[in-house]
């Protein structure tokens, strides 16, 4: 295995992570001025803040991870590659790469690679709503840079 992350459900790990996040999140928007006032709220110490402040990142909050592969399993229906692309650039989505497997027993297989720098909202709420399209039956995230 190569890199240095990792992308990990955050319900097999210990609660800290997410109450970095939260503190991280009250310094960003401005609900509090101070840290020791952050981790107080969140139920933290200023130690574990700072241990992990540097190493913990919401999905959608990396500066890096600009770009998104998905595969996406879908019933082939005349149409809904369209349907898919345009909820995607109505989002604000660039779609870079787009790859469409030969249809098998009524599905389709999709990778597409989007860039999101200019997406309206953040991954977890791009993959929901490739999720809501009508037919689509599996949208996979594959990796991000």
């Amino acid at each position: 295995m190569s890199g240095d992350y990792l992308v990990i459900d955050k319900r097999v790990l210990p609660d800290v992570y997410e109450k970095v996040l939260f503190a991280k999140k009250l310094l960003k928007d401005g609900k509090v001025k101070e840290i020791t006032e952050a981790v107080k709220i969140a139920g933290i110490s200023r130690s574990v803040y700072y241990k992990y402040k540097d190493f913990v990142f919401d999905f959608a909050e990396t500066s890096e991870g600009r770009k998104v592969t998905y595969n996406i399993i879908f019933k082939n229906e005349k149409g809904l590659l369209s349907n898919i692309s345009n909820y995607i650039t109505e989002k604000g989505g660039d779609i870079l790469t787009i790859n469409q497997g030969i249809p098998l027993n009524g599905y389709a297989n999709l990778s597409i690679t989007i860039d999101l720098s200019t997406v309206d909202g953040d991954i977890k709420t791009l993959t929901e709503g490739l999720l809501n399209i009508r037919n689509v039956e599996k949208v996979e995230f594959i990796g991000m840079e």
